[in-house]
């Protein structure tokens, strides 16, 4: 495809900026839409002069219409993330949602933006009925009383309106659903940086022998890890070849438990760690690991195996702790574990 003009939503993202990043080296003209109320702008300053920036909220439709002026194509990856929101403010997961992807639809039906990408969430299997789960794996809001399922639930309402304006209103249109993406600077909420804060704060208090270190579950929950510019690399082999209506998994099959996960991330410390499971939050799925096959039929590869991409993301956090939230801080005590969305 031609170079073109694409609205990213939530561009000041993890992902979103990995994303704004890999389109200008792919020779594409970028705008960001992003209130920065969890994006942050540092993401974005070594190409911050190369894009163009719009500030305003995924809930306005005026604003969402106007960034949508003169685009070719519009990613949304606009939502909200992190476990700790889907409890404490479910109401909002899904106003942000739900409002934002209707408002993107509309705004594209307006302005003639004719594709449209929509990034979802593996969260939407819950607990995949098998292993690895290819994207025909139903899609599953268990309880609708927990709060947690608002970010999937989210999803899978995104899904459905994106895909079935599409069948009328776009050339074409795109779903693509990430497994568990990590790398430097991804946030604070997931488990790669609770886990790289709590190793710290163990070595703190544990300047020798092995820490202690509690943990949420078993320790046997897997997960298969993806690193965020394979994420990237996803994105770009389907825009280019993916088909009007497509699904597709984006991710890795090298699946590994937390318990694992852990041991690895205190070897990037040199310490070794003892694990102390405890309880569980319900809801929270017991393995998950995609079949990529269909995206690997167009062309990807992830290329970084979490042995090579986990250092690298663990000495950012280290070297950059003192930007954690201290709401977030690694606790003292095992039943002040903060959630982690894993």
């Amino acid at each position: 495809m031609s170079a073109a003009r694409i609205l990213v939503t939530g561009g000041l993202g993890f992902i979103g900026a990995a994303l704004v990043k890999g389109l200008l080296r792919a020779g594409h003209a970028v705008r960001v839409l992003d209130d920065a109320s969890r994006g942050a702008h540092r993401r974005l300053r070594d190409v911050q002069a190369s894009i163009e920036f719009m500030a305003g909220d995924i809930r306005d439709p005026a604003l969402v219409c106007a960034a949508l002026k003169g685009m070719d194509e519009v990613h949304h990856l606009a939502f909200v993330n992190g476990t700790q929101f889907f409890y404490s403010a479910p109401d909002l997961v899904l106003d942000v949602g739900v409002r934002g992807m209707l408002n993107v639809i509309d705004g594209c039906r307006t302005q003639g933006v004719g594709r449209l990408i929509l990034a979802s969430s593996s969260e939407v299997y819950h607990d995949p009925p098998r292993l690895p789960a290819d994207e025909t794996v139903p899609l599953v809001v268990p309880d609708p009383l927990n709060p947690r399922f608002s970010y999937s639930g989210g999803k899978i309402v995104s899904e459905l309106l994106a895909l079935n304006f599409g069948r009328r209103h776009f050339e074409r249109v795109i779903v693509f659903r990430p497994h568990n993406i990590y790398g430097q600077d991804m946030g604070w909420e997931h488990v790669v940086p609770q886990f790289a804060l709590r190793l710290m704060r163990g070595i703190g208090d544990h300047p020798s022998g092995p820490l202690p270190f509690p943990i949420q579950g078993s320790g046997q929950e897997t997960r298969a890890f993806c690193h965020v510019e394979d994420l990237v690399a996803g994105v770009l082999v389907l825009r280019e070849r993916g088909e009007h209506l497509g699904i597709y998994h984006i991710g890795t099959t090298e699946e590994v438990t937390i318990a694992d996960l852990a041991h690895r991330m205190a070897n990037c410390f040199g310490r070794a760690v003892v694990l102390e499971p405890g309880a569980a939050r319900p809801g929270g799925p017991r393995r998950r690991c995609p079949d990529i096959g269909k995206l690997a039929a167009l062309g990807f590869a992830p290329r970084l195996t979490l042995a090579q991409g986990l250092p690298g993301t663990v000495a950012w956090y280290s070297d950059h702790a003192h930007l954690a939230p201290l709401a977030l801080s690694p606790p003292t005590k095992r039943d002040h574990i903060p959630e982690v969305t894993w």
